[in-house]
């Protein structure tokens, strides 16, 4: 069956919260499913190391489930207005990827949380999608069509959905938030059954 990948960094576990919910709103769309996953932290140590399989949460990424995926929701804690190191370097190994050219019009979108409400929310989102566009995948954002989008007074942005933690520790996620993690989920779900360049495809045949 063709799978979302929900793959994420999360430290103290907003972001999870995040991929959650993101998840249920993937399984609203029959046909499809939900597979989550998550990377390691980075170490300065070169000597440390983490085990092959997490004490508890989703399991970690293997390039093959990036590359077998029919669409991709990638999250990240904010770090400097950036992606947290752990998932950049998980994405720096996806060279062999894009030389077979793996993920090419593939949906993706971007999810991420902040621990103060203007801590870079929406330049973490931007440069997020920066890998991806390389990658060739067509990204999708957050319409405004989503009421929650306009009445939301934590996290949620067009161009993904955001969690306002309000400190260093995970919080709950608002309704607003909430909805907006589900709506795109169901969203990315629906195109990602589409399949990747279905316009090609019936090109080819004479359509």
């Amino acid at each position: 069956m063709p799978y979302v990948l929900i793959l994420y960094y999360s430290r103290t576990g907003s972001v999870a919260a995040m991929a959650q919910q993101l998840a249920r709103g993937v399984r609203r769309v029959q046909g499809i499913e939900a597979r989550l996953r998550t990377v390691p932290p980075v170490s300065a140590d070169t000597q440390a190391s983490e085990p092959a399989v997490p004490a508890d949460g989703a399991p970690y990424a293997t390039l093959d489930d990036l590359r077998h995926c029919a669409g991709l929701l990638l999250g990240s804690p904010t770090r400097f207005g950036n992606m947290a190191a752990p998932l950049k370097y998980f994405l720096d190994s996806t060279s062999g990827l894009w030389v077979n050219g793996d993920l090419i019009d593939k949906p993706a979108a971007v999810f991420t949380s902040t621990s103060t409400l203007h801590g870079g929310q929406e330049s973490t989102l931007l440069s997020m999608m920066l890998p991806l566009l390389h990658h060739g995948m067509v990204l999708m954002g957050q319409p405004y069509s989503e009421p929650a989008l306009t009445h939301t007074r934590s996290g949620g942005t067009p161009y993904g959905p955001s969690h306002w933690a309000e400190g260093a520790e995970a919080t709950t996620l608002s309704e607003h938030e909430t909805i907006l993690c589900q709506t795109l989920g169901q969203r990315m779900a629906q195109w990602a059954l589409r399949g990747p360049r279905a316009d090609d495809t019936q090109t080819a045949s004479g359509d």
